[in-house]
């Protein structure tokens, strides 16, 4: 396990640029893309069921999971927390964020441009930050280079291990022509034609508007482009060929399908619906090989018996709780992973953790002891409806603006702060109710104390 970096130890480890990077997405209350681990707290239990995945896909089977949270809960922070634990692990991984320019099912491009950016972002564990597809294929030629020897001079045998290679894939939809693709990029690799390999790249990359086009390019008579008809086929293609050159499988994680439920015009919605269930169908069932999907979205996504996911009835009847199911009872299991509400000790942890960070970026210690950190979240807890609806988005970016005004004010100090925001009514950035409870100790965590949290089941 990862150090624990605990309040007041040097996190010297972190490289600067990361820290940067890291605090600045916070403070935007955007996902950090890289240092998320330094500030990973809780969600054991969440890793540990992505974790179980990722041993059955290494083992040749496929899975798909919905990561479903409100709006700042944490979904985006833990697919790339999982992210990286699958590149640890030399798994590829791809991601992409919907738009209304990226759909899973769409027409004018809208389909295939989701393929497009889960390729730029094809990352391993050598090019973790993405484009890895050039270096996975190289990858691949050193492996069979070095089975065949030195004695393959005109590199006719390397050919003929590629075909042999790919075998498997022609028998897949589109898996034909995907072999033929990357015998050519190895035909134009041996001969040294970087015009071709581009071409094979871009073919792979769905990047060609037509047939015309990529045969043009390509010099081969390929039946078939990427489209946003067939795109999804080749994603499962793509994860055959993740294992056939050494890899232990593909993770495509899919984040803010929230927009699919956003679609206005229904035959369009329940079109990207039927694409996700046959995602489904095809990862429970074994149509898929060496597949890990992730979706994400919110809770109307999912649920909204108008336009969410429930509105269809083949994936209602798929993905419902079951009659015996309660909010109290964990289950990970199933498809279906709800995030929870941090605890009260965990989300101390969290701003005890970024107080460290904090200080480790500018060298100097936030004017804030473990009292005021206490105080400030219960401040932020004591609100009504804080206790459902406060996530750890909201108090990160409250408490990073407290830390900058602390920092760069000397002469504002923490109480005369707290006193001006309690006598406005703020509440914290909560979309809470506007009535306060009865008490503003009911939801406020317990005062510091050394057992208030186990660090063995905080995970870095």
């Amino acid at each position: 396990m990862t150090e624990y970096i605990s309040h007041g130890a040097a996190s010297s480890r972190v490289p600067r640029r990361i820290l940067n990077s890291l605090l600045a997405s916070l403070a935007a209350g955007v996902v950090p893309r890289t240092g998320a681990p330094y500030v990973a707290i809780g969600r054991k239990e969440e890793i540990g069921a992505f974790l179980s995945d990722l041993e059955n896909v290494s083992e040749g089977g496929a899975s798909m999971r919905f990561l479903i949270g409100r709006y700042g809960s944490g979904k985006s922070f833990l697919m790339q927390l999982v992210r990286g634990y699958a590149l640890e692990r030399d798994f590829l991984t791809a991601d992409a964020d919907l738009s209304p320019e990226r759909r899973l099912y769409g027409t004018g491009g809208t389909g295939v441009a989701t393929y497009r950016e889960l390729m730029k972002n094809l990352a391993s564990k050598a090019s973790p930050d993405g484009g890895a597809l050039p270096r996975i294929i190289a990858r691949w030629i050193g492996q069979l280079q070095a089975e065949i020897g030195e004695a393959d001079e005109t590199g006719e045998a390397l050919c003929r291990r590629v075909s042999e290679s790919l075998r498997d894939v022609e028998f897949m939809v589109g898996g034909f022509d995907f072999a033929r693709v990357v015998t050519a990029y190895y035909r134009a690799y041996m001969a040294g034609d970087d015009e071709k390999m581009s071409a094979c790249l871009c073919w792979l990359r769905g990047e060609f508007s037509s047939k015309t086009e990529a045969r043009s390019a390509l010099g081969i008579p390929v039946s078939v482009i990427i489209d946003d008809d067939n795109w999804y086929d080749f994603i499962k293609v793509f994860a055959v060929l993740a294992r056939k050159i050494g890899y232990r499988g593909f993770v495509v994680f899919i984040d803010e399908c929230v927009n699919l439920y956003k679609i206005v015009h229904r035959v369009s919605r329940e079109n990207n619906y039927e694409k996700i269930l046959s995602m489904f169908n095809d990862a429970l069932q074994g149509k898929a090989e060496g597949l890990l999907l992730v979706l994400g979205g919110t809770p109307q996504f999912l649920e909204d018996p108008r336009r969410g996911l429930f509105s269809y009835e083949a994936l209602r009847s798929r993905l419902c709780d079951s009659r015996f199911f309660d909010p109290e009872f964990k289950n990970l299991i199933g498809p279906v992973i709800r995030l929870r509400r941090l605890s009260d000790d965990e989300l101390y942890a969290l701003i005890v953790r970024v107080t460290a960070l904090y200080a480790e970026c500018y060298g100097t210690a936030p004017r804030l002891g473990e009292a005021d950190m206490v105080r400030f979240l219960q401040f932020c807890l004591s609100r009504a409806g804080a206790d459902a609806l406060m996530t750890p988005r909201e108090i990160l970016r409250d408490y990073m603006t407290v830390l900058g005004i602390l920092m760069q004010n000397p002469n504002t100090d923490f109480d005369a702060l707290l006193a001006r925001v309690a006598g406005e009514g703020a509440d914290c950035g909560t979309p809470c109710a506007e009535k306060a409870p009865e008490t503003g100790e009911k939801n406020a965590p317990a005062a510091p104390r050394s057992n208030a949290f186990d660090p063995n089941d905080i995970i870095l």
